[in-house]
């Protein structure tokens, strides 16, 4: 008997347009307080510092407003679960844009207070429906705007990380966006039923070819928490390193999920 085709998670519009907002002014809020020293430190991200990276957070918004003053084009190109692996190709030119924009904005509190005022006008009356012309690949706003809070809580989680002490919070909405999409690109990419991947309290999904269950517990069970599962995905953290740490449990003959991480380079 063939599997049951997975059905597309959905996103409520208006919480991820909430969510976006709200992570960006928690954002916002912590790259206020840092001192030239703090701005200054390693971001942990090639060369980059603790101020290209501040930076490169508003490039991430600023996409949502810039797409749509383009012109609409006729259909999208990606959907959701295209875009994790869509990224990769652009890491030269974002690298590059990250550099010019923190160079010719030395005062980053009048960079986002610019961002943050076009982002939430742009949003007030723009439909969900609306294809933006992203350099990935045209997707829908709505589509674009869960990816925005893999950028946001990505780099919060990069920010604090590079930062002893800043502890940006992170949005539970967004949080949650940012562990299912990655949870689910997981199972597109590495697609069966033989494991169960479990993130709670967000996000379970099965993956990898081999037996399938069909009630009580899967053959090969991985768990971990949230940030730890967004750090796998990205390759902040090595698989080896988070089962040594005992951020993760991985139980059965397919519970090894390094040949699949990172899903994002």
């Amino acid at each position: 008997m063939p599997p049951a085709k997975k059905r597309t998670r959905s996103y409520d519009p208006a919480k991820i347009r909430a969510a976006v907002l709200a992570q960006f002014g928690n954002v916002r809020q912590a790259v206020h307080t840092l001192t030239p020293g703090q701005l200054a430190l390693p971001a942990g991200l090639g060369d980059w510092t603790v101020r290209e990276l501040a930076a490169h957070v508003t490039m991430a918004v600023e996409t949502v407003s810039r797409n749509l003053d383009r012109e609409e084009p006729a259909k999208p190109e990606l959907t959701l679960l295209d875009w994790p692996f869509a990224t990769a190709a652009r890491a030269a030119d974002i690298d590059d844009g990250t550099r010019q924009l923190a160079e010719a904005n030395p005062d980053l509190d009048a960079l986002y207070a610019e961002t943050g005022e076009r982002l939430a006008g742009k949003l007030t009356d723009a439909s969900g429906t609306r294809v933006l012309a992203a350099r990935t690949g045209a997707m829908t706003l709505a589509d674009y705007l869960v990816t925005r809070t893999v950028e946001l809580v990505v780099h919060t989680d990069d920010l604090n990380t590079a930062v002893p002490g800043l502890d940006i919070p992170y949005d539970r909405q967004a949080l949650a966006a940012c562990t299912r999409l990655l949870a689910d690109a997981l199972a597109a990419k590495a697609p069966g039923g033989s494991t169960e991947v479990r993130v709670p309290p967000y996000a379970v999904v099965q993956c990898v070819e081999g037996p399938r269950h069909t009630r009580g517990t899967p053959p090969s069970v991985v768990e971990t928490d949230p940030l730890t599962w967004i750090r796998l995905a990205t390759g902040r953290v090595e698989w080896a390193r988070a089962l040594q740490d005992a951020k993760v449990s991985a139980s059965g003959e397919r519970a090894d999920l390094s040949a699949c991480l990172p899903l994002m380079k």
